[in-house]
């Protein structure tokens, strides 16, 4: 809903001038009497002319967004968006268009105290750039990581924070894909941990990371902690979202008819920890909801004509974790599940873009451990497709034979960055295309790796970024903190995919060429 200056005006302040030039969006908490902008604002799922502004205040209050293309607000637009209330922890997200296309929009927040209607809070300003037209495409950027704040590394101001989202604002990306594990729900934060060269890392804590999260306000408070950080907020007030979870949002290696094994939990089910982990995600993130199922993760969005990301879910809908040998598929093989299958199929089919690219949040031919059981797809085995190979295989194959181009995966989880080229002629399934799978992370948690390639659909280890034999959860203060590039020239429509340590250096690029 629309409404104008006046009668905005009328009801109380008009909208204050932006934030100072370069600062995060922080918590603007100056009086006490005003609703406060406590995390900032972000942006996500911008696709067809559309957009989804997030924010959070302190009180009942209703979510006002102004927009413009210019940064001075000339000839903004106010619309009137949702109210925030205890029942989303004070959260608000505005389906924000139509917004005009390849353009840098510019917005700010504001909240109408639902008490006094007279109380505003002071502005809250970010921006997005819009999808360009399919006549009128530009070079696109996206950076793309995961895995933060784990394994007990949490912000440390004295160490920069979480310094990797300011190095990728600095790129100046179009978009961010947030490939899983955005917070650790089962990490939780200590004050200090020692270091091996005798220095200590000092956390900032909270009581909501002082523990493993069970009810809905620890997890939303593992949000909140993330938060605290200005990197993350500067860098979200600047850079849209398509942000897909995994399994540290809920609890490690989880999965629908699973149990927390771990004796820190006194609730147990599964099913249980992952509605109220959902929830929380749903709530904090910048992601829209589909029209019919609210609680769908997985989506399709539309970057322009060089570019659709397909976001998918290996979470909700898996099999119970197991030996992940069977030899045929059933629901006991899923890891996509049916239906998210199909709608897979079917999108990638109809896809006009010149790549697509599947954002996974789980590797396709790394193998991942779960005891004796696995967590991931590959099952150590190296021969034909077993298990939940049989379900990728189906995909594989199903893209070779509607003869669909330009597909690449990126994925985080291993806690490590690396390059695997798919070969069919190394392969024992070898009915797809070479395809590569690009591997980022962690943005800010344990370092960790490299794990072991299953022969099953040809992985070829192109380039790794820790040294083999590593110990293992190296810290961040150590550097081997990782993020990805792709790079979309909009005149050649090649694609260059890089891969960065936390500082920006460059460690490994590749040129990919359309079909």
């Amino acid at each position: 809903m629309s409404v104008s200056r006046r009668q905005l005006l009328a009801s109380g302040a008009g909208l204050a001038g932006l934030l100072a030039a370069g600062r995060a969006p922080a918590a603007i908490v100056r009086e006490a009497a005003r609703p406060a902008t406590l995390q900032g604002v972000s942006s996500g799922d911008v696709s067809q002319g559309r957009a989804i502004i997030w924010s959070r205040t302190d009180r009942p209050a209703r979510m006002l967004v102004e927009w413009s293309t210019s940064e001075r607000f000339a000839d903004a637009t106010l619309v009137r968006g949702p109210d925030a209330l205890e029942t989303t922890d004070f959260t608000a997200k505005l389906d924000l268009g139509p917004l005009p296309l390849g353009e840098r929009i510019y917005y700010r927040v504001q909240w109408q105290d639902l008490g006094d209607l007279k109380t505003l809070s002071e502005p809250a300003t970010g921006s997005l750039v819009m999808p360009p037209a399919a006549d009128a495409a530009h070079d696109l950027t996206v950076v793309f990581t995961g895995d933060v704040c784990g394994q007990g590394w949490g912000i440390d101001p004295a160490r920069g924070g979480l310094s990797i989202f300011e190095t990728m604002r600095r790129a100046q990306p179009d978009l961010f894909i947030h490939l899983g594990d955005s917070i650790y729900a089962d990490g939780p934060i200590t004050a200090e941990v020692p270091l091996d060269d005798g220095s200590v890392w000092r956390n900032i804590t909270t009581p909501e990371k002082s523990s493993v999260a069970q009810t809905l306000e620890e997890f939303r408070g593992n949000y909140r902690y993330n938060l605290l950080d200005e990197n993350v907020r500067r860098f979200n007030a600047e850079v849209a979202q398509i942000v897909l979870w995994d399994d540290h949002e809920t609890h490690n290696n989880w999965y629908p008819t699973g149990q927390a094994a771990d004796p820190r939990y006194s609730e147990r089910s599964s099913a249980m920890l992952a509605a109220r982990a959902r929830a929380a995600f749903l709530e904090y993130q910048p992601i829209r909801h589909h029209w019919r199922d609210r609680e769908r993760i997985y989506r399709q969005v539309r970057c322009g004509p060089l570019l659709d990301v397909f976001a998918w879910d290996m979470r909700s809908y898996r099999g119970a974790n197991s030996a992940n040998r069977q030899a045929k598929a059933s629901a006991e093989t899923a890891i996509l599940g049916a239906s998210q299958l199909a709608w897979l199929k079917r999108r990638l089919q109809a896809s006009t873009a010149t790549w697509k690219v599947i954002a996974s949040d789980m590797p396709l031919g790394l193998v991942v451990a779960d005891g004796q059981n696995f967590e991931a797809v590959a099952n150590r085995d190296d021969g034909p497709p077993l298990g939940r190979e049989l379900e990728i295989a189906d995909l594989l194959r199903f893209i070779k034979v509607a003869k669909i181009t330009g597909v690449l995966f990126l994925t985080a989880d291993v806690h490590y960055a690396a390059a695997h080229y798919y070969n069919p002629a190394q392969a024992k399934f070898a009915e797809f295309q070479p395809f590569w799978e690009f591997v980022a992370g962690p943005a800010h948690a344990g370092t960790f790796g490299p794990g072991q390639l299953d022969a099953t659909f040809g992985p070829q280890l192109k380039f790794l970024s820790i040294p083999p034999g590593m110990k293992p959860n190296r810290s961040p203060a150590e550097g081997f903190q990782f993020f990805g590039t792709l790079q979309i020239a909009a005149r050649t429509k090649v694609l260059t995919a890089s891969l960065s340590n936390a500082a920006g250096k460059e460690l490994f690029t590749v040129d990919l060429e359309p079909a």
